[in-house]
């Protein structure tokens, strides 16, 4: 598996079928890179944001 991904295939490791799903997360921090025309996404960026957005719940 690459470390960078499209943002198609980042929506695949998310298990995400919308693209909205996955704007909501840049919106929200998740940090993309910019290479002329090409957008991607760090898998380890992936995997640190969500670690660091993951809660609890507590009955």
């Amino acid at each position: 598996m690459t470390e960078y991904f499209s943002y198609k295939q980042a929506m695949e490791y998310l298990g995400f079928d919308s693209y909205k799903s996955l704007a909501s997360l840049i919106k929200s921090g998740l940090p993309t890179i910019t290479v002329g025309k090409t957008k991607k996404i760090s898998k380890s960026a992936i995997d640190k944001f969500m670690n660091e957005h993951q809660s609890v719940m507590k009955h």
